[in-house]
């Protein structure tokens, strides 16, 4: 009996530093507030929704154009790639994730190309 409760004390203590330890290690996860610099007709914002399990992260985008599935995302060394396709365009984002923020160049089609930055607004994926 003595043995179960040390085991569970020793539980209690160490899971919210576990919990920290994934936060930190999957800091994609989470709803960003971004904005695409360079379009001819002004600035877009659009929200990125992400869910990372280890090196692999999925999510959805929503803009004003619309909403749609990422086609492939992968982030390596802080380094985050997106595509996604849609029927009127493909699009590219690449990015640097740094404390919370991303930067970095978009294109679409490879006909037009511009700047783009996001804040991490939620560690929720799941607007709803």
């Amino acid at each position: 009996m003595k043995n179960i409760l040390v085991l569970i004390t020793l539980c209690s203590l160490l899971a919210p530093s576990l919990a920290a330890k994934a936060k930190q290690a999957e800091p994609l996860t989470g709803s960003w507030e971004c904005v695409a610099h360079g379009f001819p007709q002004g600035d877009v914002s659009f929200t990125l929704y992400l869910t990372q399990h280890q090196d692999a992260v999925t999510g959805w985008v929503a803009s004003p154009l619309g909403s749609s599935d990422l086609t492939s995302v992968t982030f390596k060394n802080n380094n985050l790639e997106i595509h996604v396709d849609t029927p009127q365009a493909h699009y590219r984002l690449h990015g640097t994730y740094q404390q919370n923020r991303l930067s970095g160049t978009w294109s679409k089609d490879s006909t037009s190309n511009g700047k783009w930055e996001g804040k991490k607004i939620s560690d929720s994926p799941d607007p709803k």
